[in-house]
């Protein structure tokens, strides 16, 4: 567990990568709090593809959405190696130049269709909040906490397979 002085709070985060029918598919990444979204990227990634290996799945030309805090060149050239194509709403935090946030913005444009569709990833960890036991962590050993949220993902994963049509 890690602290942060922003935030003035105790606890940990956790990074998990859903798919666009709000389904967890990567194994989640847990640091401690004081540590950026955007460093936790890579290590939840690179997780993500060897699962994608051993399920065989092909992930050539599939997007993968991220918001505006894992826009970085660094991430975009990572998931762009890995032959999928990085949806990231353009931050101007740290850039000055008008025209750079413009030309950012324009490329981003062709993708705006398909960053709309993320309602339905934030809709999923929004059903994780709904579960007592992650929203604050009372549990002391870190096996406990990590099969909770194994068990919470595995409960979120099944209403959206197996949720009643209309």
């Amino acid at each position: 567990m890690g602290y942060s002085g922003h935030k003035h709070q105790k606890g940990e985060k956790a990074l998990a990568i859903a798919d666009n029918s709000g389904n967890i598919i990567a194994p989640m990444v847990v640091k401690s709090v004081n540590v950026h979204d955007s460093l936790l990227f890579d290590e939840s990634f690179t997780k993500l593809l060897e699962m994608a290996d051993g399920f065989l799945w092909n992930l050539k030309d599939c997007y993968l959405t991220l918001d505006s805090g894992f826009d970085s060149a660094d991430n975009k050239w990572l998931v762009a190696g890995a032959g999928m194509i990085p949806v990231i709403k353009p931050n101007a935090r740290g850039t000055k130049a008008q025209e750079k946030i413009y030309q950012r913005l324009d490329e981003f444009e062709e993708l705006k269709c398909v960053y709309k569709q993320r309602y339905k990833i934030e809709r999923c960890f929004a059903w994780e909040d709904t579960y007592r036991k992650l929203v604050i962590r009372y549990e002391r050993l870190q096996c406990t906490f990590m099969g909770f949220r194994y068990l919470a993902y595995s409960m979120i994963n099944f209403r959206s397979l197996f949720k009643k049509n209309p």
